[in-house]
């Protein structure tokens, strides 16, 4: 599981709606939002990348160290949901900052594993790169550059 740090994503949005072109190294493809909040629906939305990007880190630490370990595993499948919901224990519930992000994560295995096994890779999902990441305190330094091109 390659953890790059120098990883480089390019976000290109022009005039007309929401989508977005987005390079991640020699990848090319579209977000978008749904067509209810007045996207075209061409792409996944955010939301749905962050959780793509969980869940394919997840299924891909997970047959890793399945492989290394020899373990009989024909597929693994992770369901994700992202919801915001009010923390149990909110004073100010009212508030917008009231809300705490929850995803929930659901990962299914096809294989023939005994419930030990079961218990390791439970373990072994939280210690996926992404998964870290998003338990880590996370700066975003933002920037403006000036267009060159004018």
């Amino acid at each position: 599981m390659s953890s790059n740090s120098n990883s480089q994503v390019l976000a290109q949005i022009g005039k007309d709606g929401f989508t977005t072109k987005i390079t991640a190294g020699s990848h090319s493809f579209n977000a978008d939002e749904p067509i209810s909040v007045g996207g075209k629906d061409l792409g996944p939305s955010p939301y749905d990348l962050l959780l793509s990007a969980l869940g394919a880190c997840t299924a891909m630490t997970l047959r890793m160290y399945s492989d290394r370990k020899k373990w009989e595993i024909d597929e693994i499948t992770v369901h994700l949901i992202h919801n915001k919901e009010y923390d149990k224990d909110c004073e100010d519930c009212e508030s917008s900052k009231a809300k705490i992000d929850k995803i929930s994560r659901t990962i299914e295995i096809v294989g023939n594993l005994d419930s030990e096994k079961k218990e390791r890779l439970l373990l072994i999902a939280n210690k996926c790169p992404v998964h870290k990441t998003l338990h880590n305190t996370i700066k975003v330094e933002t920037k403006i550059t000036e267009n060159k091109t004018n």
